[in-house]
């Protein structure tokens, strides 16, 4: 590690094993990454490479077989449960490919759900989910439901529920894989947004490679080791 501030996030020779019966998979052989404050960062690879699963790790959802993860300098293992659990809901905002919306709750009713998880008074926490859609542009859509909205409107209602606790980065995994061209861009350009206006830092796994080449640099993971690309859209891409 260099002298000057530690990384807002970082993964140190991060190791993954699934045993299958007797046989052991190893998804992750070493593989680190460091995100500093407010930076957007890519992560690529094909499918089944490992991308989801170094998420996974970074955002407390796992344990690593090896190595650790370190947030603001301090290592996760020390935490216990309660503690991961404090981060995964205060310090980190996840947004998935699919989603992940209550199909009978509204747009605002989906977006108040980590508020309410944080026992936040009822009041403030709707305040907080109505100003979150805004943000992402759907001030007219607080009471629609998931039905009655577009792949890209369920995934910014998606985006505005991880925004509301005021995580300091935000894990996308996948984020537009569901999505047509036009609407990927939408996305990636409220992601740009929110880090320049909140201040906000991006892990982005993904296999658009146009869309990566936006980022201040990127990963490639291959082999279960995450190589990084570095003011190179051709080694991005």
């Amino acid at each position: 590690m260099s002298d000057g501030p530690a990384p807002l996030l970082a993964g140190e020779e991060l190791e993954k094993e699934y045993r299958s019966g007797s046989e052991v998979v190893r998804v992750l052989r070493g593989a680190s990454v460091t995100i500093s404050q407010g930076e957007f960062v890519t992560l690529i690879g094909a499918s089944g490479v490992g991308k989801s699963t170094l998420l996974h790790l970074l955002g407390g959802l796992d344990h690593p077989t090896a190595g650790r993860v370190l947030f603001a300098g301090e290592d996760l293992a020390g935490r216990g449960e309660a503690g991961l659990a404090r981060y995964r809901r205060q310090d980190v905002g996840f947004v998935f490919q699919f989603y992940n919306l209550l199909g009978d709750m509204s747009a605002l009713e989906n977006a108040m759900i980590p508020g309410l998880i944080e026992r936040r008074p009822m009041r403030e926490v709707r305040e907080l989910a109505a100003a979150a859609l805004v943000e992402v542009g759907l001030g007219d859509r607080l009471n629609h439901l998931p039905g009655e909205l577009s792949g890209g409107e369920q995934q910014r209602v998606a985006i505005a529920r991880a925004l509301i606790n005021r995580p300091r980065i935000i894990l996308a995994d996948e984020p537009t894989g569901n999505l047509d061209p036009k609407t990927s861009e939408v996305i990636y350009d409220l992601f740009l947004r929110l880090q320049a206006e909140r201040g906000l830092a991006f892990l982005v796994a993904t296999h658009n490679q146009e869309l990566a080449r936006k980022a201040e640099r990127g990963y490639r993971l291959v082999d279960g080791r995450a190589r990084e690309v570095v003011g190179d859209a051709s080694a991005i891409g």
